[in-house]
């Protein structure tokens, strides 16, 4: 049975409302040429009502712009916007800051030297809601941030802290869509076990978790805006919630063939390559592992001084893990911001992804981890809670740590990931 899972898992993979047979997709094909809006374009041309006469505020970064790359900023206060009386006055700014240049804790609030906008940074020693004084002043608050389709990541906390304070001043929030990189029709990965999620709004003495909210796989195969209307039900938000769908944008259609630009929605998601990558390999940041941050691939490679890297390569060979290949390669981490090696030229594996349809970033993190121990024994540290925010489970990273099958455990979450989907359903947008 656990067998028939990862066959599953590599040949049909969970999608919104169908089962799709994995392929990889021809640069050729007409899906390649698929030409997609995002959400603040259909804002500006379908849907100005929500903002027309109001005055706003918008929480986004580097990645909020439009298919031809002109920032969100630029947008709402151009001449389009001002006919239609619509007035940015507030910025807010997530992780990594409004032009996502900064990898630290305390990034602090501002003016943006383009717009000579105030910014109000929601990233302090962890990610926090808009402050109930700045939303007072405002008739609707904008959301876009892109997501890289990992439950791990931030942004969808500041999201769902933003709905909070928005529905707790009856202000309209308005959540401007993107497609999901890696696509939206692959759900994979461990759920994060119900113990260690934390969906609650950060407050003094109880810190939040906006890179670990709920029960959901690793890799979870939604957009923003799908998460938004889920999270808004589930959590019983209540929040005046719209979402502006991406024009043009299906589930299975991966983010180099939308013809948007890509921008690295953080200092080391340097390309579609670590996204891909990146569910498998974020654990790894809660270990004496490096993950390639400091180098042009971050994500695409682990490393550390101890590792018998050939030993390791030679291990995950004899597996045949889907849609990558494993190759010994060392680098040298420069201004690494995790403080793993820096300067140092250490022993390292890269991951090459080979088909990417096949791909199962979990089961790729998993292996590496169980092989990683086999060839290193204790010279390989974890952090454990930290680990197990990441990956999913106390169990699973002391099942791997022991030596069991990496294999029968990805294979054995495939139930919970498809309920998961299933539990979804009613809150996805795209075909």
């Amino acid at each position: 049975m656990m067998r028939y899972y990862r066959l599953l898992a590599v040949l049909l993979p969970i999608c919104g409302g169908c089962v799709v047979v994995s392929k990889q997709i021809d640069p050729t094909s007409e899906l390649a040429e698929a030409k997609v809006r995002p959400g603040i374009s259909v804002l500006l041309t379908d849907s100005l009502q929500l903002i027309r006469g109001k005055r706003i505020g918008l929480l986004t970064n580097q990645t909020g712009i439009n298919e031809r790359g002109t920032s969100d900023i630029d947008l709402l206060r151009d001449k389009r916007a001002r006919e239609a009386a619509v007035n940015l006055v507030q910025l807010f700014s997530p992780e990594h800051g409004l032009r996502g240049t900064e990898d630290r804790q305390d990034i602090a609030s501002g003016v943006d030297q383009r717009s000579g906008l105030p910014v109000f940074s929601l990233y302090g020693q962890q990610t926090m809601a808009p402050p109930d004084s700045i939303l007072r002043g405002l008739d609707a608050l904008v959301f876009d941030l892109q997501d890289i389709g990992t439950r791990t990541w931030t942004y969808v906390g500041a999201m769902v802290y933003s709905m909070r304070a928005a529905a707790r001043l009856h202000k309209p929030m308005i959540v401007l869509d993107r497609p999901n990189p890696i696509t939206g029709y692959i759900i994979e990965g461990p759920l994060l076990d119900s113990s260690l999620a934390n969906p609650a709004d950060p407050v003094p003495g109880r810190p939040g978790q906006a890179y670990a909210l709920w029960p959901m796989p690793l890799r979870h195969g939604m957009t923003m805006g799908e998460l938004a209307l889920y999270f808004n039900d589930v959590l019983k938000i209540r929040a005046d919630l719209h979402v502006v769908p991406a024009q043009g944008w299906r589930r299975d259609v991966w983010y180099d063939l939308t013809g948007l630009p890509w921008v690295k929605p953080s200092p080391n998601m340097p390309s579609l390559h670590s996204a891909m990558l990146y569910p498998g390999l974020v654990a790894f940041e809660a270990t004496n592992v490096s993950v390639g941050r400091g180098t042009p691939e971050a994500f695409q490679r682990v490393g550390a001084p101890w590792l018998n890297a050939a030993a390791t390569v030679a291990i995950l060979r004899d597996r045949e893990i889907p849609g990558v290949r494993f190759y010994v390669e060392s680098f040298t981490p420069q201004d690494a911001t995790d403080g793993k090696y820096s300067g140092q030229t250490i022993p390292g594996i890269r991951i090459e992804v080979i088909n990417r349809s096949a791909l199962q970033a979990a089961r790729v993190g998993a292996s590496l981890l169980w092989a990683i121990r086999k060839t290193a024994g204790t010279k390989l540290t974890v952090r454990n809670r930290d680990f197990d925010l990441r990956f999913g489970s106390p169990s699973d990273r002391e099942a791997l740590l022991r030596g069991d099958d990496p294999d029968v455990l990805i294979d054995r979450e495939y139930k919970a990931a498809y309920a998961f989907r299933e539990s979804t359903r009613q809150y996805l947008i795209y075909r």
